[in-house]
């Protein structure tokens, strides 16, 4: 039994008891950690609203012999306040951490997946930005990351590059990108091709300070499907935003 610091971001908390929460985290050494907050849920706790998802927190935890830790103190890096406060930002916020919990692996340190999220999440509070494809980007990034990116430059069935054949649509099953030849899954328009590179080739800043692009709500839709397609299953704060 021993004492560890690390920072990490709250992916999602549920009840224990009468008073007591376990609390998932995502951190920066120690990968997924779940974690028990005793006493959060009185209004006397020391802990305050320090431990809700969306947050990012210095820690200090106790890891016993089981699988669950003890929050022993913990202070907030940052709420990212603006994106709790905007009904806009907040189910992609969640739909971040969402995919984040999936992604990540119990003890297994992913010091990437955990700086991207708190990229995005800086990103997505920046209310200066429009914030209608940072959740497609990270989901697009994190493909990448877990060696799931899609072909862009070429049609996955075929090989043939782009400008040899025409990039007509898009299926992660096959791999990315497809030729007219072997079409498959969505279609995708010559517009959604180049945002997709953009993204992906480091240029999403840009991407985010100008205005929504024509395909913005194209590659949403492209991303979103082939997050779901590697998780295998549905995303659920993309799906019942757009439900509404």
């Amino acid at each position: 039994m021993s004492l560890f610091r690390d920072r990490g971001v709250v992916l999602r908390t549920y009840r224990l008891g009468e008073a007591d929460k376990i609390v998932v985290f995502l951190t920066e050494r120690h990968g997924k950690v779940r974690a028990v907050a005793k006493g959060v849920r009185r209004t006397t706790s020391k802990f305050g609203g320090r431990l809700e998802p969306l947050t990012q927190v210095d820690l200090l935890l106790w890891q016993g012999r089981s699988d669950l830790d003890i929050v022993n103190q913990v202070e907030v890096l940052n709420a990212f306040r603006p994106i709790r406060e905007d009904l806009e930002r907040l189910p992609r916020g969640m739909a971040l951490v969402e995919v984040s919990d999936q992604m990540a692996q119990e003890r297994h340190p992913d010091p990437g997946l955990y700086s991207m999220l708190v990229g995005a999440l800086g990103a997505l509070a920046d209310v200066r930005a429009d914030p209608a494809l940072v959740a497609p980007a990270f989901f697009l990034k994190a493909l990448v990351l877990e060696g799931a990116g899609p072909v862009l430059e070429e049609c996955a069935a075929c090989g043939q590059p782009d400008g040899t054949v025409e990039l007509v649509a898009f299926d992660l099953v096959a791999g990315g990108t497809l030729c007219r030849a072997h079409r498959s899954g969505r279609s995708m328009s010559a517009a959604a091709l180049v945002l997709l590179g953009r993204i992906l080739r480091g240029d999403l800043a840009a991407v985010l300070a100008g205005p929504p692009p024509p395909a913005a709500d194209e590659v949403a839709e492209l991303a979103t499907e082939a997050m779901e397609v590697h998780l295998d299953r549905r995303i659920r704060s993309v799906r019942s935003t757009a439900s509404l």
